[in-house]
């Protein structure tokens, strides 16, 4: 079934606000993508457009347009979100399907201001000194992600019972993030890795600027890689709160995600030059089976319909 049918959005505009939001998903978060073909068709739409809102914020701050002042864009946003929340028309296609997202399941207006707010800290010369100090902009840049995503998720109990998971789920992919592309991140100024944490291995900013194999970088990456996976472990943990149709999206996404960690290690750490990415024949491996049974629970509870 289409999955704006069996999320009952008939309106041409918001179809094609949806439309959108799923377009961006396909071409920027391609793991999270895969993943979201394993929820049930109806949530979907929600999964891609908070996806689609939350890239549209980091390319205004990471990609500006030429002249463009990345802090009034984001202004421009927030202002938006005001308008969604006061129950307007914001008149951008994303922040359309954002405001019925919104309006279906609940979510916190907190959780965007949160979000934002850590954009706004990218604007500036990127360095935190302790996981500690980081905590703030991971809380908005990450773990405010997986609870947007809970209720759209659903739970088996009480929201609350879900968050700690939710919580770790961000965090896990955003640190993920931060080993993969610390490279591209020290091109924009920016070092998201703790300097004391790297200190502790003789790691300095400007030793990773010269981005030369060394000793010193590949023990402390590979200390942040386990303290990563640590976080992994956390969120796997919260799968089981999830309600169980929404629980192979996760999982699915979690080994993906997870699997980023795991090309670093093959490369010996050498990532400060390259990136490290999941072959397609690994998405295939991982994704394909379970694909396979909710594409045959989809075929079947259409074909019943139908004869009905």
């Amino acid at each position: 079934m289409n999955e704006l049918d069996a999320a009952g959005i008939l309106s041409p505009d918001l179809r094609a606000a949806y439309t959108e939001c799923r377009r961006i998903n396909a071409q920027f978060g391609r793991t999270f993508f895969l993943a979201t073909r394993l929820l049930p068709a109806r949530a979907r739409p929600a999964a891609h457009t908070l996806y689609g809102f939350a890239r549209m914020a980091d390319e205004l701050v990471d990609n500006p347009e030429p002249g463009s002042d990345p802090a009034a864009s984001l202004d421009r946003v927030g202002a938006m979100v005001d308008v969604v929340y006061a129950g307007g028309t914001p008149g951008d296609p994303v922040l359309e399907a954002l405001a019925d997202t919104v309006r279906r399941y609940g979510i916190a207006r907190d959780l965007f201001d949160a979000f934002l707010k850590s954009m706004r800290m990218d604007l500036a010369p990127v360095e935190y000194r302790t996981f500690a100090e980081l905590g703030e902009y991971m809380y908005g840049s990450a773990a405010v992600i997986g609870l947007q995503m809970l209720p759209v998720f659903g739970t088996v109990g009480p929201l609350s019972d879900a968050e700690p998971g939710a919580i770790a789920l961000g965090e896990a992919f955003q640190l993920t993030n931060f080993l993969r592309d610390v490279g591209e991140d020290l091109d924009r100024g920016r070092l998201y890795l703790p300097l004391d944490e790297l200190a502790a291995f003789g790691v300095t900013r400007s030793l990773l600027e010269r981005r030369e194999p060394d000793p010193r970088i590949r023990a402390a990456l590979a200390y942040f890689v386990a303290r990563t996976r640590a976080v992994y472990r956390r969120a796997e943990a919260g799968v089981s709160q999830l309600r169980p149709e929404s629980r192979p999206c996760v999982r699915t996404a979690l080994t993906l995600y997870e699997g980023i960690l795991d090309e670093i290690v093959a490369l010996d750490y050498d990532i400060l030059t390259r990136r490290a990415v999941v072959p397609n024949s690994r998405r295939l491996v991982v994704a394909l089976p379970p694909l396979a049974t909710v594409w045959a629970r989809e075929t079947f509870r259409g074909g019943r319909r139908l004869r009905s």
